[in-house]
């Protein structure tokens, strides 16, 4: 096992006998050989498209199964094994059509022929042996670019799926998944891998401006709302992940069923969105990041949900009351398939106690996407203009254990009452909860959403550089991330698209990064690593 793909690998180095994240050897070695295998689904499909030969089914599986290996989302090896059988099928079956139509196929890679061993242990055995990520390049700096890529693609891929869900794909999004994915199959020089890293960033873009349509299409736009963190007397359901259309569908099967839904995670700002908001049992927000969940479940009376990713090891005092959905996965673990009944979550929550008394946590404010932040857009900049907003910080990103993250609470509560900060994603919930005042009546502090809305914090930025007649890079803004998993990897690589510099990352480097490949971004982008203080990183930002 060798897995480096996260911001919490073990010793900074990787992970090699069990992953921080719960990841069993097997099941590294599993989605190893899995990545393996779609390389090749890639080659053909790339191949494929040359000769006008394309299959939307491989489209759609392509996504699902890279977006299986993105840190946190399957742990289950039957679903691997399944997973690797049906890409060598669709591999072989798109070979026969390419050259059918008579398409070439130009590649050696091993990927092509690969022979699935006939068990699943021999499956694990295959990718124990396979050595993966040394197999990308010889050269560590060539390797380095090719992971960063890998990973991006894994976001990349995450973010298509959300979106396809939802009825919003694009052609060119799918070609290119297979462009890359075969590509590092390839020898490259560093140069092509840099721009390759770029491209992906910049079709991400795309991606999450499918995503945003099919979720403000089908849902509204988010509006200011104001989310209880406590709770009622009653039944109740919690739901955890991403997936907007899993919630939608839970609430219309709970209505009238006397259960009240609660939110987990990054599913709080689905309480923003018009047609979920108007749903009466959608009640309010439980518990906080993913990575308290072992500890904050158990103290939820009622049936639990996990959709698209962010699962860890459920504890064996809630495990019977855990249901997956989608593409997550954990072994023994009840799983809804794709028919989307929920009657098994329905039925676990209704034999509960549920909650039996009324608690008063106080609340918070969401839905301040890119509609809602441009729909005051006019006192903003009036704000700005007459000095009243000194500033703007994103500080946003993943959450996760590993200390240091301090910090972004600290620089959430250190930055100045004349400075706004704009955040998303899980990283919130380090601060969501703080009481900062506003400016003018604007809120100083906006949750912008999940970090499937990255695109609106990309177009809050760019319209507010175009009122500004300036680039990106000349506003009064400032982005302070935090990372964690493959989204993140992804989205970082879209700010790098858009020529966004001086990110302060944290709360350390990737460990796939290798210091000549940091190098290159300082260089073109002057990413830097977060400080020892929010303190100090405010007073260099501020000047």
């Amino acid at each position: 096992m060798y897995c480096n793909q996260c911001e919490q690998t073990a010793k900074g180095v990787a992970c090699t006998t069990i992953g921080v994240c719960g990841k069993t050897e097997e099941v590294a070695g599993l989605e190893d050989l899995l990545t393996h295998v779609v390389e090749g689904v890639c080659i053909v499909a790339d191949a494929g498209r040359k000769v006008g030969v394309v299959d939307n089914a491989t489209d759609r599986f392509v996504c699902e199964a890279i977006f299986s290996c993105l840190t946190n989302v399957d742990f289950d090896p039957i679903r691997f094994e399944e997973l690797i059988y049906e890409a060598v099928k669709l591999r072989d079956a798109l070979k026969t059509k390419v050259e059918a139509a008579g398409g070439k196929i130009d590649s050696t890679a091993a990927s092509l022929t690969f022979t699935p061993a006939d068990t699943l242990t021999g499956l694990e055995e295959q990718g124990a042996a396979l050595n993966f990520i040394t197999t990308l390049d010889a050269n560590e700096d060539l390797q380095s670019l090719k992971q960063i890529i890998m990973y991006g693609m894994r976001g990349l891929a995450a973010y298509a799926d959300h979106a396809a869900i939802l009825g919003q794909e694009d052609e060119a999004v799918y070609a290119f998944i297979h462009q890359a994915m075969a590509a590092i199959t390839t020898d490259m020089e560093l140069n092509d891998l840099v721009a390759l890293a770029l491209k992906t960033g910049e079709v991400n873009i795309r991606a999450m401006e499918l995503l945003d349509a099919g979720n403000t299409g089908t849902y509204g736009h988010p509006v200011p709302t104001e989310v209880p963190l406590g709770h009622k007397p009653n039944k109740c359901i919690l739901i955890t992940g991403h997936d907007l259309k899993d919630l939608g569908m839970l609430l219309e099967q709970t209505q009238g069923k006397g259960i009240d839904i609660y939110t987990h995670g990054e599913m709080l700002p689905c309480h923003g969105y018009p047609e979920l908001k108007k749903y009466d049992h959608f009640y309010g927000h439980f518990g906080t990041a993913w990575q308290n969940q072992q500890k904050e479940m158990p103290n939820f009376p009622g049936a639990i949900l996990f959709t698209t990713n962010c699962i860890q090891k459920p504890k064996d005092s809630y495990i019977d009351n855990v249901f997956t959905t989608g593409l997550v996965g954990w072994p023994d673990v009840k799983h809804i398939g794709d028919d989307k009944d929920f009657t098994p979550v329905i039925e676990k929550a209704l034999s509960m106690e549920g909650f039996t008394d009324e608690v008063d946590n106080d609340s918070v404010m969401v839905g301040f996407a890119r509609n809602a932040v441009l729909g005051v857009a006019d006192k903003v900049i009036e704000a700005v203009k007459n000095k009243d907003i000194r500033h703007f910080f994103l500080v946003g990103g993943c959450d996760g254990a590993k200390p240091g993250r301090n910090y972004f609470t600290e620089m959430a509560e250190q930055i100045p009452s004349d400075c706004m900060i704009l955040t998303l994603a899980c990283g919130k919930f380090r601060f969501f909860d703080k009481k900062l005042g506003d400016i003018g009546g604007i809120p100083r502090l906006l949750d912008v959403g999940q970090c499937n809305d990255a695109y609106s914090a990309v177009a809050i930025a760019t319209a507010l550089a175009g009122a500004f007649e300036c680039g990106v890079n000349d506003l009064p803004l400032s982005f302070i991330l935090s990372w964690y998993e493959q989204k993140a990897v992804v989205i970082l690589l879209s700010l790098f698209s858009l020529g966004i510099k001086d990110i302060r990352l944290g709360p350390s480097l990737p460990a796939f990064v290798t210091p000549n490949v940091l190098n290159v971004l300082v260089e073109n982008f002057n990413v830097m690593p977060i400080g020892e203080t929010a303190a100090d990183d405010i007073k260099t930002i501020l000047g």
